[in-house]
């Protein structure tokens, strides 16, 4: 057996023992059909790692914080985000085990189970937060767009962090409120939601969450620009986590989404600036 060929095998079997303990984990938290579907998973996949240690001659030990690291990703962002991610993972192998069949017997077997991994996975997708990405997707971008655009705006005609973020908090609030009432209305006009306050209230979360973090630099800094340019960071960051959060759970691509996102969020903003520039100059406003 070639040296990358056995290299390759040591790093599945150690892929597979840690999967085993993800998806044992995973199941305790699970009742029903979905929790006995990810038990079958992790025995499985503790076979497949058997296979492999009779290849490599030697045991094997999960990887520790890659099994810590999904579980914590469970307990945050849900389970139907790890369960895609986990999915993804399992594409990836599949491809791997091609590789391997033309010197290892046993490769088109546990590829094939992968791929029913894969299929078993992709049909357990069904969580609460799931039915309201819409709303918090609202909420987010629309925090980001007006409270991004405003503090840019507030920033260089007001010139005073206290001022700015007092104007930010006041602006925020409002805006949270105002945005959970509309959906809710929105929603509750719906004769299909059943449920308009839970749309209400991740409508809120969403923006409300985003309204701390953008005005959190201006706290913590005395430079209103400096102030600024932590708070554009911030924003930059939310949108980065967000879209990739629902990028796993739709299964879209990151990059577009992105990208418009940031445009849209950023473009405000440098417009806002501008208009807090004239409003200075133009119209003689200090504070």
């Amino acid at each position: 057996m070639k040296e990358s060929t056995k290299r390759l095998i040591e790093e599945m079997q150690v892929n597979e023992k840690t999967d085993s303990e993800i998806y044992r984990i995973l199941a305790k938290r699970i009742a029903g059909e979905n929790g006995d579907v990810l038990r079958r998973m992790a025995d499985e996949e503790a076979a497949h790692c058997a296979v492999w240690s009779r290849y490599t001659g030697k045991a094997c030990e999960a990887k520790r914080l890659k099994v810590y690291f999904y579980v914590a990703l469970g307990w945050i962002f849900g389970l139907t985000f790890v369960i895609n991610l986990l999915e993804f993972g399992e594409d990836k192998a599949g491809k791997r085990y091609s590789d391997l069949m033309a010197e290892v017997p046993e490769a088109r077997y546990i590829m094939e189970e992968e791929q029913k991994h894969e299929e078993a996975l992709a049909a357990m997708v069904d969580e609460e937060k799931l039915k309201y990405i819409g709303s918090m997707v609202l909420g987010l971008n629309d925090a980001l767009v007006e409270l991004t655009g405003a503090l840019a705006g507030f920033t260089l005609a007001l010139g005073s962090n206290t001022t700015v973020g007092l104007a930010g908090f006041i602006t925020g609030v409002s805006a949270t409120l105002s945005m959970a009432a509309s959906e809710y209305l929105a929603k509750k006009a719906d004769p299909s939601e059943k449920h308009p306050l839970k749309a209400a209230v991740y409508t809120g979360i969403a923006y409300l969450i985003t309204v701390a973090a953008l005005l959190l630099p201006y706290v913590l800094f005395s430079s209103p620009f400096l102030a600024l340019g932590f708070c554009l960071f911030n924003a930059a960051c939310i949108i980065a986590a967000f879209t990739f959060f629902v990028s796993v759970v739709r299964r879209e691509t990151f990059r577009p989404q992105f990208v418009e996102m940031i445009s849209i969020s950023f473009g405000v903003a440098a417009i806002s600036f501008l208009i807090g520039w004239a409003a200075k100059t133009w119209m003689g406003i200090e504070m």
